[in-house]
């Protein structure tokens, strides 16, 4: 009877433990503690990265239109600048292939910027992994370019998406210095934020979608600014591979 009741026992022990291990565990993997545990940091964004280089690299968001695109385009070669980061959605890609086709032969780099311009968080893992695969295709047919790089619509995100995007084989793209060009606030405004805030090892936002109507009379300046306080530009890809990269979650 008594090794009947210690076998119980110790069955029981061992069926508690195993309950308490598998609480922890998902305890642990809804928090993303466990690639933590292994030695590896759950996904993040990226803002910008630690390097004593001063270099910074241009990015420019574009859902909607064809005007303001080309005039971006036409400054940055008029000013010399062969790097930079343009961030495309799927449906424009699709509409303004030409355009689309400019930007890659010029040699900038090609990043996705989705699908439809719905915030991420708002929608299921399916429907982020379904948008997000709509646009590599799109652009992949159009530019013959395979996107890695994604910033997403409205910079919308949490550790879901993030996670979800991660697993598809991208790395979120942020930004440190914000141009607020997409408010229209006058170019002064435009160009005096950047040449402010701009940091070595920063992404900075701007947009060559239609909406934002002074972007290409604010480059000029904002180039000329840059170049005058010692910055190279860059690719994202280029500043990443740089240094360690300096990440937060909001």
């Amino acid at each position: 009877m008594f090794i009947i009741w210690r076998a119980r026992t110790l069955t029981q022990i061992i069926i508690a433990a195993a309950t308490i291990v598998l609480f922890m565990a998902i305890f642990y993997w809804q928090n993303g503690a466990i690639a933590t545990l292994v030695g590896q940091q759950p996904p993040s964004a990226i803002y910008k990265v630690d390097t004593n280089r001063r270099i910074v690299a241009l990015t420019f968001d574009i859902s909607w239109g064809d005007q303001m695109a080309p005039k971006v385009l036409h400054v940055l070669k008029n000013k010399g600048v062969t790097k930079a980061t343009f961030f495309l959605s799927g449906p424009w890609t699709l509409q303004k292939s030409e355009i689309a086709k400019q930007i890659r032969d010029m040699g900038y780099e090609i990043g996705s910027h989705g699908y439809k311009h719905d915030n991420f968080t708002e929608h299921s893992n399916d429907w982020i992994r379904s948008q997000v695969t709509k646009a590599e295709q799109a652009i992949y047919d159009v530019t013959g370019v395979k996107t890695r790089l994604i910033r997403t619509p409205n910079g919308d995100f949490d550790k879901r998406v993030l996670r979800t995007l991660h697993d598809m084989g991208y790395t979120v793209i942020q930004w440190h210095t914000d141009s607020l060009d997409w408010k229209n606030p006058g170019v002064g405004a435009i160009t005096q934020r950047v040449l402010t805030r701009a940091v070595p090892g920063d992404i900075i936002l701007l947009h060559a979608s239609d909406t934002c109507k002074q972007t290409d009379q604010a480059l000029p300046a904002i180039i000329d600014g840059l170049r005058q306080k010692g910055f190279e530009f860059v690719t994202v890809s280029e500043l990443l591979q740089e240094a360690s990269p300096k990440s937060k979650l909001e």
